[in-house]
């Protein structure tokens, strides 16, 4: 891999030495002693970040000179990181420079140990930011899949997974950690088959006490218990000719596992209280943010039931082993809230703050 590019900005010639002799291992320094070419030599050397005196000829004794040039590199949104190397006194101006959409600054005199450990975060979230452009123009908006952006090989494997399962009446069942987009996943399984105009109907077992998750799940007719006053329609026959997703399955009380069981098997509920057999053509598929085979290990959850749902399984990784996907999911955001409005870009010490 070719060396980081770093072009340091800096009256000090003295100091652009030494900096340039300690960091020549492992980058490739510039130096500039005013900066009126320094948007040239970004265009002509491309460097992954740009050091910044903001003390510069003609007037070393203020900022201003550093800072009409810091205007000019954000007004044309340049790709380098720039850290801006500033005084003791220059405080207001280091802050002012971060608002802007600077990456970091340093004070003088110039810790070499912390200039290293700040080169080197920005040069990785430069590369990142310059992958994650890379994909875009590479994928165009195939990164963005019934909704679901993604474009590391895990989401796209799961994109082409979905692709595969959707015209199929398989029971899938979706395993991964709380907010990795479960919902997400079964609504493009449904809205990529034939059952799309359908209806997509959602239960979340851990949300309803177990007292009324079977009349939830199954209906009930008028006199059935106490309270029924009516008859009412569970949400299987609710999801008829559609799908229904079964949120934290695991949760599912053990009575009511033989019932789903049935229902699964043979197509067919019967109302709590009812005497006839329904016919339900409905696709389910199932949800758990942990593992239905401890669940059946520990007793909780029947070994049945179990196989009958992991006919396919999609395992959803957690957002932060998606590595560029943090980003784009950010910018996907951004630029979503901002519809009709002046979009902004995300500072460099957001995107920081993100890959943490």
């Amino acid at each position: 891999m070719e060396k980081p590019k770093v072009l340091m900005v800096d009256d000090d010639k003295n100091l652009g030495e030494q900096v340039k002799r300690t960091l020549e291992k492992r980058y490739e320094v510039f130096l500039s002693e005013d900066g009126r070419d320094i948007l040239h030599i970004i265009q002509r050397r491309k460097p992954h970040v740009v050091l910044l005196d903001l003390h510069l000829p003609p007037d070393i004794t203020s900022t201003k000179v550093g800072m009409d040039i810091l205007r000019d590199l954000v007004d044309t949104k340049i790709e380098s990181k720039v850290i801006v190397i500033t005084g003791s006194n220059d405080r207001k101006d280091a802050l002012t420079a971060i608002d802007m959409g600077v990456y970091d600054y340093i004070n003088k005199p110039i810790d070499i140990d912390e200039l290293e450990v700040i080169l080197k975060r920005a040069v990785h979230i430069h590369r990142l930011e310059s992958e994650a452009r890379s994909l875009q123009q590479r994928l165009g908006k195939e990164y963005v899949f019934e909704g679901i952006v993604g474009s590391c090989p895990q989401m796209q494997q799961i994109f082409t997974i979905i692709r595969r399962v959707a015209p199929t009446n398989s029971t899938v069942l979706l395993q991964g950690e709380t907010g990795t987009g479960k919902e997400l996943i079964a609504r493009a399984i449904h809205q990529q088959s034939f059952r799309k105009e359908g209806p997509f109907i959602v239960i979340n077992c851990a949300a309803i006490p177990d007292s009324l998750l079977e009349s939830e799940l199954f209906g009930h007719e008028r006199g059935s218990f106490t309270g029924a006053f009516s008859r009412k329609l569970g949400t299987i026959e609710l999801a008829q000719g559609g799908t229904l997703f079964m949120d934290e399955i695991a949760e599912l009380p053990l009575p009511l596992q033989p019932k789903l069981l049935r229902f699964l098997q043979g197509s067919e509920i019967q109302r709590i209280g009812g005497k006839e057999k329904i016919k339900a053509d409905v696709r389910v598929i199932a949800a758990s943010n942990r593992y239905l085979e401890e669940a059946v290990r520990m007793g909780s959850f029947r070994k049945d039931l179990y196989y009958r749902l992991k006919l396919i399984v999609i395992e959803l990784p957690p957002l932060r082993d998606r590595g560029n996907d943090i980003l784009l999911l950010a910018e996907h955001f951004l630029k979503r809230m901002n519809n009709g409005l002046r979009v902004k870009r995300l500072t460099s010490g957001a995107k920081r703050a993100l890959m943490q």
